[in-house]
């Protein structure tokens, strides 16, 4: 069995057939984030770039360490899109060229529903005419915003979210504390990936900092700027992204000779640690009011007496207290508020602003009278 299939069915019928047979030239592996969709994808094409080797357990060593030359590993570069250079010359011109060492060229492309028309041109000729020997495995968590151009030319590969109660029983083996490793699995909808992080120390400040917007909402005009430890928060890991991906940037530079070229690179490395630096920003931003959203929503499952229904299970009493005598449509509005305002800042909204104005509303939905 492929390596990360065991809870993912229809992954494991395609992709085991195809290693079997005769593997089609371009896959679209959709689903949430988390789902294990980057694992399954280097698995594969280990085992699309073993075939026919005199060491295929050294080859799989080398594609899991990243340092195979016949696999491309592609992450957009743009804080919000991919970039026409991101595939230009790493993908289809590569695609051209016959690998180095193995039967096949192996292209992952990761996030590729942030393509744009540009990008999606320049990817259509190698997603229709590949060589023969160029296997390419598309990845995105968002189906619906991936162009139709591409979805048609790919075979899709559906994953699902992962089953609450085995991400819990995989954080409880690291460590986690059983209740607190379920209350993690539901409120990550089934990412491991998220629900590792909110099993962390920093993930347990990012529920306290969503929390406090719900706390601060309830308590009406007093609590207005509850949510400025979340914006604090998102700005450390901005500040922490981009003094790391500098640190990444120099050691690099370290190893390049001086010259134009190397002016060239220091540029773009500068910009690449400040696109990092707004994407973690983001990230937090987002994770926060998501966060904050699925506090209401458990205050409503309280409210209407479905305890069963509670995602962060490890506050129960504390939500019991909160919910007490709450209106449940309000609460219910209230979720929908801190969604709409989290698809907001996707678009570029002001964030102080945004969430200034989510703060009122908020507060004009169930606060406390002052």
């Amino acid at each position: 069995m492929l390596a990360g299939t065991e809870d993912q069915p229809q992954a494991r019928v395609i992709l085991g057939t195809a290693l079997s047979s005769n593997p089609s030239h371009a896959y679209l592996f959709h689903g949430p984030a988390g789902s294990g969709k980057r694992t399954v994808a280097r698995a594969f094409a280990a085992e699309l770039l073993a075939e026919g080797d005199a060491d295929p357990d050294g080859v799989r060593r080398r594609v899991v360490a990243g340092t195979h030359p016949d696999l491309t590993w592609v992450r957009p570069t743009g804080a919000a899109q991919m970039r026409a250079a991101d595939v230009e010359g790493p993908v289809v011109g590569a695609a051209s060229r016959t690998p180095f060492e193995s039967r096949r060229r192996v292209f992952v492309l990761e996030r590729v529903d942030t393509m744009n028309d540009t990008v999606a041109n320049r990817m259509l000729k190698t997603l229709e005419e590949p060589a023969h020997f160029v296997h390419l495995i598309l990845l995105t968590d968002r189906l619906g915003l991936v162009m139709e151009t591409v979805v048609s030319r790919c075979q899709p590969v559906r994953f699902d979210p992962l089953p609450p109660d085995r991400v819990a029983d995989a954080l409880k083996a690291e460590g986690v504390e059983s209740e607190r490793a379920l209350a993690c699995a539901r409120l990550s909808a089934g990412n491991a990936e998220r629900a590792r992080l909110l099993a962390s120390d920093e993930g347990d400040g990012l529920r306290g900092d969503a929390e406090a917007m719900v706390v601060g909402a309830l308590a009406g005009g007093a609590g207005a700027e509850s949510w400025r430890g979340l914006l604090e928060r998102a700005e450390r890991r901005r500040e922490e992204t981009e003094v790391a991906s500098a640190a990444e940037g120099e050691r690099r530079l370290e190893l390049e000779p001086k010259g134009r070229e190397r002016k060239a690179l220091e540029r773009e490395l500068e910009e690449a640690a400040k696109r990092d630096a707004r994407r973690a920003r983001t990230e937090v931003l987002d994770l926060g009011l998501q966060l904050a959203a699925l506090g209401f929503r458990d205050l409503v499952a309280v409210a209407e007496d479905a305890p069963d229904a509670v995602l962060g299970a490890d506050r129960v009493s504390a939500l019991a207290d909160r919910a007490r005598g709450r209106d449940p449509r309000r609460l219910r509005e209230c979720a929908e508020r801190c969604e709409e305002t989290r698809l907001s800042l996707q678009l570029n909204a002001t964030e102080d602003l945004a969430l200034t104005a989510l703060g009122f509303r908020l507060s004009s939905l169930v606060g406390e009278p002052g």
